[in-house]
């Protein structure tokens, strides 16, 4: 099963190296790390250091945590505490390790036809969107992004469900995707900051709202459990693991920037980066 998933996902897959490396793990992830340029940055150093190839399928949270459950990955990665949370506690992972956060913005046409950017919060933003009919386009994906936003608008006592396919369109697809139909369109979203800053189709947009606390947007790393799934590559997925919540690896993650601007900010405890 793990190699018909890497197969049919193979359009997502972010190898670290050239195939040099003397083994590999899959890490099932968040399409944020890769459109980001996280991966792309990162990946290669840990293999420099360990001769170890990672291997990343960069899909929703909610489907990478469903390979995961699978067995059909060694590593799980992505923002979503309240899945990752389950995941460990139903036995599928070890441990979970918080590695680095950033946050969610809002996201909207700079003409601003809802009259968001001027909310004090993203709930009187998102109300604001929701009393004009504005255009808002959902990932729709069971992403990390996708929960939060349901969340934020279940905040605001509104199923944007209901007004599917009116003014709330779901995408089904990745942050850079749902970016570009947000262009489009000119319409509303939220995305991840990172993904945001390195976006270059954004000559229609700008960010309406930032700084809720409830934009914060923590990512963890857990270890699927070889108990459970016998095929887990354990040592080495435990590398992974322990070279990014490590020194080197946090200040990898810190020094990680794009147009000067740093994307993700490392979280784990045993940091020293600045």
């Amino acid at each position: 099963m793990r190699f018909l998933t890497a197969f049919v996902l193979a359009a997502t897959v972010l190898a670290s190296g050239p195939g040099q490396a003397a083994e590999f793990i899959t890490v099932a992830s968040t399409t944020s790390t890769q459109n980001s340029g996280l991966f792309a940055y990162l990946l290669p150093l840990f293999t420099a250091t360990t001769n170890i190839e990672v291997r990343v399928v960069a899909v929703g949270t909610g489907q990478a945590v469903r390979m995961a459950e699978r067995g059909d990955a060694d590593v799980l990665f992505v923002h979503h505490r309240p899945s990752e949370d389950k995941f460990v506690r139903e036995g599928y992972g070890v441990k979970r390790y918080d590695v680095m956060m950033n946050d969610f913005v809002l996201i909207g046409p700079k003409s601003d036809p809802a009259n968001a950017k001027p909310a004090a919060t993203v709930e009187e933003a998102l109300r604001a969107i929701a009393n004009r009919q504005s255009p808002f386009v959902s990932r729709g994906d069971d992403s990390g992004t996708n929960k939060r936003e349901l969340a934020l608008w279940r905040s605001v006592d509104l199923d944007p469900k209901t007004v599917s396919g009116t003014w709330y369109r779901e995408a089904g697809a990745g942050m850079g995707a749902t970016l570009n139909m947000a262009q489009g369109m000119g319409a509303y979203t939220l995305a991840d900051r990172g993904t945001w800053i390195a976006f270059k189709n954004k000559s229609e947009l700008t960010i309406v709202s930032q700084g809720s606390a409830n934009l914060a947007n923590p990512y963890g790393v857990i270890l699927v459990n070889p108990k459970r799934f016998s095929q887990i590559k354990s040592k080495p997925g435990q590398k992974f693991i322990d070279w990014l919540v490590s020194a080197p690896g946090q200040t990898a993650i810190a020094n990680y920037k794009v147009q000067g601007q740093q994307l993700f900010f490392p979280t784990a405890q045993t940091a020293t980066a600045q």
